[in-house]
Parts: C-alpha cells; structure tokens; sequence
C-alpha cells in the first residue's frame, strides 16, 4: 500500500517581530522543499526530517546550528533528537558545541549505536567516529548573537539594579527551535526537533528539544510531533508524548495541537508551539504565542504561514 507523503516545518514560535518574518517564511520553506525532495522520490520519512533540519541548522535566521544563541560563557551548546515511528529507534545529543549539525549525529546515533543519547564530549567523538566533521565552536558564533547576549547581559544587570530587564522566557524573547515531521510512501511517520537553546543559559542547561517524549516523538500507532518554545515547563509536561497519546486516544492531530497548547498554558503557563502528524497523514499546526513560523506539504497543497494555529 502506498501512502501520500507528508510534510510540516516549522521555524519557532514567539512575538516575531515584522521585520523578522520574510527570513523565518523563507526557511521554512527552504527546508519543506529539501525534505520533500527525499519523499518524492520514495525516500524515507527519516531521512526527510534530517535533510529539512539541516537546512534550517545552516541559516543562521534560526536557533539552530550555527547562529543559535549563546549561553552565558558566550559559547553555543546545541541539541538535537531525531525518532523513527516505524521502530521506536532515536538519536540525541546534548550540550555539543562542535558540530555543525546535530541532527546528522543524532541520526548517526538512531541508525549505528544500540544507545539513544550521547552528550557532550562524548557525542562529539561519536559523532567524528562516525564520519561528521567537527568544528571549532567559534565556527557556530555569529556577531548578532554576541550582541543580542551583552544586550541581555547589560539588561540583567539593570534588573538586579533596579532598573527594568527583559524576562528570558517571555514571549517575546525569541524561541526559533527548529522541527520537522514527516509521513512517508511507506506509510511510516518520523519527527527530528534541533535547538541552540535559550538565551544566557547556563553551561550544561539541557531543554526539551532532545529528550524524548518532550520536545520531540514519533510512533506510528499515535503520531510523530515537534514542539518549540520555553524547554522547562515543555519537559515538565513531557508534551510530546502527551499530544501523541491524545492522538492514539483517538483524536485528530489538529485537536490534540491545540489541546496541548491549551495544557502548557493553563498547567504551567507555558508557551510556545507544535506540530503533529499521524500516518493517516492527517497534521496540526498550533501556538500560543503572537506568532510561530511553520510551512507543509501534501500531494495536493503546499502552505506556509507565520500566524495560523490549525489545519
């Protein structure tokens, strides 16, 4: 039997501000029409969700690769999971700061060690043991990102001062996580989710980008999802698991997005946004924040959007 292809991106979700969206529309779709090329061809669902991260952990417009956003020793630590719903299989990284692209790692991880995560040093020598090429972190630093820390840096000590500072888990600071999920001929499902992180984070911070069930998931009895947003209250949650079960419950993909948005908020006062689809092919798209970056694609339509919150 041969299924339809599928395929949703999506980019972050935050208060985007105006002249920021052209960049984040494009690279989404950037990586929808990279992903797609591995569909069409009868390609797997896996490998269209790693070649879409890739190409949004190589524009620097994302918090992904190189461009993410710097922790507090101005360094770039990034993460990185990638699931097959086909077999349950992972790949994740955490806290690497010489590699270009995660997801290849992550993949690397899922296809080649009987393990699920390496962090660190450790998943640097993997990762180079296993073909990829490693980097120097400063290779990942880009100068807006240098800026936009001592602009935090500068704010935070005003706060402490007395004087007025920016929230670092505010909406309108930018969460630009990147995702994908895919449906592919075969009828499987997958999903990869890479992030640079939160601004000024703690060396070692770990969100919920890479840990399974959290920031990403994928089976094909319920759904493969990808949320983006503020990682501590998303791992509290272990949201997108949640959504997948809401999904094997019986509940469309559109619904369970929306539902799950609704849970972050009201639980935890959460926010961010997310991306759900079956094997049916049937997908969600939902946020709760001003805006979310996301793009998709089926055999018929192809759609990309900033502030749409379902399908």
């Amino acid at each position: 039997m041969s299924n339809d292809p599928v395929l949703v991106t999506h980019g972050g979700a935050w208060a985007m501000p105006d002249d920021m969206v052209d960049a984040h529309l494009q690279g989404v779709q950037n990586a929808l029409a990279a992903g797609w090329r591995v569909l069409e061809r009868g390609g797997a669902a896996l490998d269209a969700v790693e070649e879409a991260i890739v190409v949004m952990e190589d524009d620097e417009t994302f918090d992904a690769g190189r461009g993410s956003f710097l922790n507090r020793d101005g360094r770039v630590q990034l993460d990185a999971l990638i699931m097959d719903g086909a077999t349950l299989r992972a790949g994740g990284v955490g806290c690497v700061e010489r590699l270009r692209n995660p997801v290849r790692a992550a993949k690397k991880i899922l296809s080649e060690s009987p393990h699920v995560y390496f962090v660190g040093e450790g998943a640097e020598r993997f990762a180079a043991e296993h073909g990829e090429t490693l980097c120097r972190n400063e290779d990942l630093v880009i100068a807006r990102e240098v800026e936009r820390l001592q602009q935090y840096q500068r704010d935070s000590a005003g706060r402490a001062s007395g004087k007025d500072g920016k929230d670092l888990f505010a909406p309108a600071i930018s969460h630009d996580t990147v995702g994908a999920v895919a449906l592919d001929r075969n009828g499987f499902i997958a999903a990869a989710t890479s992030t640079g992180g939160t601004l000024n984070k703690a060396p070692g911070r770990l969100g919920d980008s890479s840990l399974i069930g959290c920031g990403c998931y994928a089976d094909n009895q319920s759904a493969a999802v990808s949320t983006t947003g503020w990682g501590e209250p998303i791992m509290k949650l272990v949201l997108a698991k949640w959504t997948a079960d809401r999904v094997l419950a019986g509940n469309l993909p559109e619904w369970a997005a929306k539902e799950a948005m609704n849970h972050l908020q009201q639980r935890l006062n959460g926010h961010g946004g997310i991306i759900v689809l079956d094997a049916q092919g049937h997908f969600g798209i939902a946020h709760n924040t001003p805006r979310m970056a996301w793009a998709f694609k089926t055999r018929d339509k192809e759609e990309a959007g900033i502030e749409r919150r379902g399908t």
